[in-house]
């Protein structure tokens, strides 16, 4: 089996979907660090008790169990809507995308998996020598990866990155983010409840089958969404969870006379708004640490600060890399011979920024000890900070590699809009199964 057949190149549709996905991803990703920015500034100044006086205000029926504060809407509610667009780019994944080929996916799920289990193992090894009660709760916040602040990253200093190289961060990311809410709804559920619980998966098979009658009606979607959310929240498993269930059970096929499937035309309504308001507001609640006694230093000499900060910078490249090797050495799998294993390293740093889900899973783990809530915000977000740093001097030094490829990439010698590439291999417009002939 050559290299070819392992990884082959995207389709001209696959492509185009993957340049809409993380143009949407780079400019939430922008946001989502000025919103960090602004909260972090805010709970540090002479106004700092404005800022958590505000995430506290609680709105919503309580007859219903909803009232929540602000912050908890926004770690609940809006999140919500970013796994349920986490779960459709999932399911695009598995039925068009990557995650369709099993060779194709099997580098970078592998890598997605050790970049998860490596900073967990970590995480622990460290924070068990201490003595800190409750600390050990807080081993899976770096195992998760923030797509869109790493695509913010890669849009300032990395414009120029071959596709294969972007579509394995994708996938990386995908795979990661379903670990993170699996690990979310196993460990991180309170309160559990059989009977709401069994309601919202009668109603999720209800949307299965609506989906499957070819349902389009939002007047029935938006009621049984919406009570399918509330169902999940009533039954302890966290509510985001919901969202990750409905995206995967949403029909991605596109029917005769369909322009687009219900999966695409959902991901081309919701990603805007999860990427331009629901994240950045999440992160505005989460992101706002009281240091003004503290200062930075004391939180992070914290054991839970210091396993999170060696889980994301040292160990996500770490299990990535790794794990990627092992698969490509030891397997017929192997890598796009457009990605170099420099390449790999730079995605294992840029994986270490863990910032949104990294934040929702401290929310979890803490809740209730302020010291160990504060020193794994301070860690997240100086990990992250670090991570994305590291990750931009590897990929500087790659930018005239990557230059010399989009030449090859975009060239359209007889200005047809369809790269030479695509031509070449006989993988324009009319090929609808997206491979490439060798």
């Amino acid at each position: 089996m050559t290299t070819h057949e392992i990884f082959e190149r995207p389709s001209l549709s696959e492509r185009v979907w993957l340049l809409r996905a993380l143009r949407g991803e780079t400019i939430g990703g922008v946001l989502l660090l000025i919103a960090a920015v602004i909260a972090l500034i805010w709970a540090n100044s002479p106004w700092g008790d404005a800022y958590f006086d505000l995430g506290a205000i609680t709105v919503g029926p309580e007859a219903l169990g909803l009232n929540l504060s602000l912050a908890t809407w926004a770690a609940d509610g809006l999140l919500a809507v970013f796994f349920f667009v986490a779960g459709l780019e999932l399911k695009h994944e598995f039925v068009h995308g990557t995650l369709s080929k099993p060779a194709q996916a099997a580098v970078p799920i592998a890598a997605a998996l050790g970049g998860m289990a490596v900073p967990a193992i970590i995480f622990v090894i460290i924070v068990a020598q201490s003595d800190e009660a409750g600390a050990l709760k807080g081993w899976a916040i770096p195992m998760a990866t923030d797509i869109a602040f790493a695509l913010a990253v890669l849009a300032v200093v990395g414009r120029r990155l071959p596709v294969a190289l972007r579509a394995f961060l994708l996938t990386l990311a995908v795979v990661d983010d379903l670990g993170a809410i699996t690990i979310i709804a196993i460990f991180y559920s309170k309160g559990f409840s059989l009977a709401y619980f069994l309601l919202a998966v009668v109603l999720l098979a209800l949307y299965w089958l609506l989906q499957r009658r070819r349902v389009r009606s939002p007047l029935i979607y938006v009621p049984l969404v919406l009570i399918i959310w509330w169902a999940m929240h009533e039954s302890g498993v966290h509510a985001t969870v919901a969202g990750v269930a409905l995206a995967l059970l949403t029909r991605a096929t596109t029917d005769p006379g369909e322009a687009e499937s219900p999966v695409d035309r959902l991901l081309r309504m919701l990603l805007p708004l999860s990427a331009g308001l629901c994240v950045p507001l999440f992160a505005f609640f989460a992101a706002g640490v009281d240091l003004r006694s503290s200062g930075l230093i004391e939180p992070l000499m914290n054991p839970v600060a210091i396993g999170i900060l060696i889980g994301l910078i040292v160990g996500k490249p770490i299990g990535i890399v790794g794990t990627a090797w092992i698969v490509a050495r030891f397997t017929r799998a192997t890598l796009n011979p457009a990605i170099g294993w420099r390449d790999i390293l730079a995605i294992g740093l840029l994986a270490g920024i863990g910032f949104t889900v990294a934040l929702l899973i401290t929310e979890l783990a803490y809740t209730g000890d302020s010291a160990l809530l504060d020193a794994a915000k301070v860690a997240v977000f100086t990990a992250s900070v670090g991570a994305a740093l590291l990750a931009s001097v590897v990929l500087v030094t790659r930018n005239r590699h990557y230059r010399q490829q989009a030449v090859v990439e975009e060239a359209d010698a007889n200005m047809d809009g369809i790269p030479d590439v695509y031509q070449a291999t006989g993988d324009g417009e009319g090929d609808t199964d997206g491979r490439a002939t060798h």
